[in-house]
């Protein structure tokens, strides 16, 4: 049995056994999808989905996800709930909690989403804040796992802005004993508190976490070669400056020659080729981004599954 998980607001709260649990588990979803095989195991349960930032891959995994699962899942925009109208998010997590069997919410504020689980009694998903993206790292440590059979002992490189993706790479990739290395301008690295607790559970795994502002540094004998775009939701006027200050970044057929000759790319997407990756590359033989984002659907079936206690 996975081990009870109250909330899933981070990686942090899930054990290193957790987690490769959860991808094994993954494993299992992708093969029974595969082979058209029933796995009905929330009959009849309903996920609330509350939405603040536009979706494609979080909404139709989750909504895919909950149905193959024989569940249901419902939609919610922030400003259609009263949530829009002011409603405090205690009352509105009380409320909703009476009516749902687990919540997943893709927001700004990352304390909005705490303070969501706070008053929840049931399960609430971090679909995505402004801090974190836990839901897409763990379908990133499946990907890399089915690809190079491993985690432990590999080199992720994470080239660009030090974001809610690149801090959710670091809790889980530490967690499973992968070294990252960061490179960002040095006003986009990830936030110190991250990177802190990132390395003291990499120290447990013997792990390496090195953030710098040199991508080619950063490349070297790297097994995976990560990046996610510069200009996020919320960041456009923005752009601008955002792009001049990451010029020097963008990974391309030379960046990855640096890495190991069987190097992966991947990307989170959306991707705006030409900005922080080139066409060649995201579009080449060493990208997985599709399979990422297939893997979505299967990694949340086994994280809802595991809040269930299956």
């Amino acid at each position: 049995m996975v081990e009870e998980v109250r909330h899933f607001t981070s990686i942090q709260d899930l054990s290193k056994d957790g987690l490769l649990r959860v991808l094994e588990k993954s494993g299992s979803f992708k093969e029974m999808a595969a082979e058209e095989e029933s796995h009905e195991y929330l009959y009849q349960r309903t996920l609330g989905m509350i939405f603040a930032k536009p979706s494609t891959r979080t909404r139709v995994s989750f909504e895919v996800a909950m149905t193959e699962l024989g569940g249901r899942a419902i939609y919610l925009g922030w400003d259609t709930l009263q949530l829009g109208r002011g409603e405090p998010i205690s009352d509105t997590a009380k409320t909703l909690s009476s009516y749902v069997d687990v919540l997943m919410a893709r927001i700004f504020e990352h304390e909005k989403l705490l303070e969501l689980a706070r008053n929840s009694s049931v399960p609430v998903i971090n679909g995505l804040t402004d801090l974190l993206h836990p839901c897409q790292a763990v379908a990133d440590l499946f990907t890399i796992l089915e690809v190079k059979d491993r985690l432990a002992g590999l080199k992720l490189a994470y080239i660009g802005d030090g974001n809610n993706v690149c801090h959710s790479l670091l809790f889980g990739a530490s967690k499973v004993g992968m070294d990252v290395s960061v490179a960002s301008p040095t006003s986009y690295a990830p936030e110190d508190g991250v990177v802190e607790d990132a390395k003291a559970q990499a120290r447990e795994t013997e792990a390496d976490i090195n953030i710098g502002e040199d991508p080619e540094e950063a490349v070297k004998g790297a097994d995976v070669v990560y990046t996610d775009v510069f200009v996020s939701m919320g960041q456009e006027e923005e752009r601008k400056r955002r792009l001049k200050d990451f010029e020097g970044f963008r990974i391309n057929s030379g960046l990855m020659e640096i890495a190991k000759d069987d190097a992966i790319f991947m990307h989170c997407l959306p991707a705006h080729r030409g900005e922080e990756v080139t066409a060649e590359v995201i579009d080449g033989p060493s990208s997985v981004v599709f399979q990422q984002a297939e893997n979505r659907l299967h990694t949340e079936k086994a994280l809802l599954v595991s809040l269930f206690g299956y």
